[in-house]
């Protein structure tokens, strides 16, 4: 087969591309900064013409049109993970949500999710006929490859990654070239409460140690305390800019990891341009699958890994809920439990849930006796480890649950103290 005849066959335009598209199809879409928008925009424009299409995915960086209340009938969003472009449209019923750990989608994609339509982004084909689906490999590799139909847009802009994130053109119905910025995430500003958070994660990091860190505030805390580290590594689900700066600085070189020795294993990206040209044809940054890379297995592997989450609440039995606020769903588990298991299973490895003291300018404690009523218990108390806060370390894993509770209430913001106690003792007749 002429690889480039093939390609220059199937090249289309986002409206004819997106033709394709029926009425009741499921319809998975690129993942985060990996969103392939003017492909999902062509889809959007038809709207008048479609019924009750599905529209699947986890995080949405985009505007998520397919959301908004006039796209009701036409589209339902078939949420994997909620952000701030999706949540209304889950609660207020134009969509559902659907409950999941991460490493486990691709499977979900091969039985019960089966995949009409992948939309895709992908850089621009090589001389052998590989595109590389760039910073988004996670579930949208085991999206196109178990779709009845695949559609690419071809972005001049998306890095060529390295490692398990190349598709052959063969294996892709139409392309769609059009290069536009992909979508960028801006650094947060960081107060004096986040930075001190950082510092005491840092404490519970090893030199040598293999990380796991999501994305946000309290995560660029955690990072900028690392600088007197030595020899770390990054096993994450995903990275951001951070990580480029402390590789710049030699304190990540990944030198000590056990598996994948010398690399930097994710599976997807997001963050600045920068962080997208570094991962740019760098070996020393390896894309792959979910269902890899999130695999609790695979995971432990690596001696001392240090998994750093964050949640919403966490009682005093030591149950985490990350996703929820009582019944209202405000994101999903991603790759939390995948890596807080995968570290108990490493040796020296540590599970670590970070937060602020309080929500709502200190309104209400983060701590508190019992989950809002309805909330989902994201990592049970059975797999908890640490919990930090900016008032100190709390250890949990081996403890009593009259342990748990007062070494909770230690790290609760001063204010809320009082009341914890208070149902401390109610609980377990006894002084505090």
């Amino acid at each position: 087969m002429d690889f480039s005849q093939y390609y220059k066959e199937h090249c289309t335009d986002a409206a004819s591309a997106v033709n394709h598209i029926k009425s009741g199809d499921r319809v998975v879409v690129g993942h985060a900064a990996g969103e392939p928008q003017e492909l999902v925009r062509a889809m959007v424009d038809r709207q008048e013409e479609l019924e009750n299409v599905e529209v699947v995915h986890f995080v949405s960086m985009g505007k998520a049109k397919y959301c908004a209340p006039e796209a009701k009938g036409h589209f339902r969003h078939n949420a994997l993970f909620l952000g701030g472009a999706t949540r209304s449209a889950i609660e207020e019923g134009r969509g559902d949500f659907t409950p999941c750990f991460f490493y486990e989608v691709p499977s979900l994609f091969k039985e019960e999710l089966l995949v009409d339509v992948a939309l895709i982004q992908v850089s621009r084909p090589d001389k052998n006929g590989y595109v590389s689906l760039g910073i988004s490999v996670d579930y949208t590799k085991a999206a196109a490859e178990n779709a009845g139909f695949v559609i690419a847009q071809v972005n001049g802009n998306m890095p060529r990654t390295m490692g398990d994130s190349f598709l052959h053109v063969s294996k892709i119905h139409c392309f769609v070239e059009h290069t536009e910025p992909l979508i960028e995430l801006n650094r947060s500003e960081l107060g004096e409460e986040e930075l001190q958070i950082g510092r005491y994660c840092a404490e519970l990091v090893p030199d040598g140690a293999t990380l796991q860190l999501g994305i946000g505030t309290l995560p660029d805390a955690v990072l900028m305390s690392l600088g007197d580290k030595k020899d770390l590594g990054i096993h994450s689900e995903m990275f951001s800019d951070g990580v480029m700066s402390l590789v710049k600085e030699g304190v990540i070189n990944n030198s000590r990891k056990n598996l994948h020795k010398g690399k930097i294993v994710a599976t997807f990206i997001m963050g600045s341009r920068k962080l997208y040209e570094f991962a740019d044809e760098n070996p020393f940054v390896y894309m792959a699958p979910v269902d890899y890379v999130n695999n609790p297995y695979i995971i432990g592997q690596n001696d001392n890994l240090i998994a750093i989450n964050s949640c919403v609440q966490v009682d005093l039995q030591g149950q985490v809920c990350s996703e929820s606020i009582g019944l209202k769903q405000i994101s999903g588990v991603g790759g939390q439990v995948d890596f807080i298991r995968g570290a108990s299973i490493s040796k020296g490895g540590r599970a670590i849930i970070a937060i602020s003291s309080t929500a709502c300018n200190g309104q209400l404690s983060k701590i508190v006796p019992l989950l809002e009523n309805g909330a989902a218990v994201t990592t049970s108390r059975n797999d908890v480890d640490y919990i930090v806060t900016e008032y100190g370390i709390a250890k949990l894993k081996g403890k009593t649950l009259r342990e748990r509770g007062r070494a909770l209430i230690n790290i609760a913001h001063p204010k809320f103290r009082d009341g914890l106690i208070m149902e401390w003792q109610k609980r377990f007749k006894t002084a505090f």
